[in-house]
């Protein structure tokens, strides 16, 4: 087995960021000690509970597009399968508009809300500046929402659904760089 040891000042110095800056032609440096993960996840840290609120916002987001869809099959009389068929004269049917485009706009959520529950999670960690952590999150929720609300339930033209598009994963991908550079640096 291999053991490192440190001193308590060894541990606090690796988990301190030192801020360099100039103000009146002298050099300033400004150190930060980092929170514990234990911490950083804690419903005391305003950025955690942020993203804490906005990951159950868009959960039941996602879970209501489950309902939609069932919604736009009744309306449409368009069943995918032969056990919910309500009369023998309906056909099981795959191809009606309105419910593909909710499925659609389903699938969309699971390929960009997922990912920025990950790298949301992780860019808690990166211990950000609360502000513009917790508009980053306001940012995907809201966008997110907007995004639903132009493509599958009151149909807007573009650019509305790309820009709601943009701006999540905008957000989303800015997150991810920053907890890139996190590790790596």
């Amino acid at each position: 087995d291999f053991y490192i040891s440190a001193t308590a000042e060894q541990v606090v110095e690796s988990q301190t960021r030192h801020f360099t800056y100039y103000k009146d032609n002298k050099v300033i440096v400004k150190t930060h000690t980092m929170a514990s993960p234990v911490e950083l996840l804690s419903l005391s840290n305003p950025v955690f509970k942020s993203f804490t609120f906005w990951v159950g916002v868009l959960v039941i987001k996602m879970l209501l597009m489950s309902l939609l869809t069932a919604i736009q099959r009744f309306k449409t009389k368009t069943f995918a399968n032969p056990e919910d068929l309500m009369s023998p004269k309906l056909k099981v049917k795959f191809d009606d508009p309105n419910v593909e485009r909710v499925r659609r706009a389903h699938r969309n959520d699971l390929e960009n809300i997922l990912p920025f529950f990950a790298i949301g999670l992780l860019y808690v960690l990166t211990d950000p500046a609360a502000f513009l952590a917790i508009n980053l999150f306001r940012a995907v929720g809201i966008a997110r929402i907007v995004h639903t609300l132009v493509y599958a339930v009151v149909v807007v033209p573009q650019p509305s659904r790309a820009l709601a598009f943009f701006v999540a994963l905008g957000a989303t991908v800015y997150m991810a760089l920053q907890v890139i550079a996190s590790a790596a640096f």
